[in-house]
């Protein structure tokens, strides 16, 4: 089974989330939206389908971090992410939470070994 597909972003914390996004735009020319700043590409084995990469930053009271105390957090694209939450547990890994559906895709979210939360994401056909 396919687990890890690609980078799906880099989640960190910081001061003015919203002055953080704008900086990044105006002076690396970075496009932006309230997600954060988002990097497309297409994907290899299949060209005309395109993907995205978002480095986001993050209130730095945030606890969508939680139960992680670390300012920062991985975002990770997978395939069938059910089967995958399924194969992490059963293999010990701690899953934090239920599987999340939105439009956009499925997420759930695993510990490493260090308790840094990582966020999967299963995008949805459409992207």
């Amino acid at each position: 089974m396919k687990r890890v597909t690609g980078l799906g972003g880099v989640f960190f914390k910081c001061e003015d989330p919203a002055a953080v996004r704008k900086w990044y735009a105006e002076r690396l020319g970075i496009p932006s939206d309230d997600y954060g700043l988002n990097f497309t590409w297409r994907e290899a084995e299949q060209p005309e389908r395109t993907g995205l990469t978002v480095l986001s930053p993050f209130s730095k009271g945030s606890t969508y971090f939680a139960p992680s105390e670390k300012p920062f957090m991985l975002n990770f694209r997978v395939e069938n992410l059910p089967e995958l939450i399924e194969q992490l547990r059963a293999e010990g890994v701690t899953v934090v939470g239920e599987i999340q559906e939105e439009t956009y895709g499925k997420f759930g979210w695993i510990l490493d070994p260090e308790g840094n939360k990582i966020e999967l994401w299963e995008p949805a056909e459409e992207e």
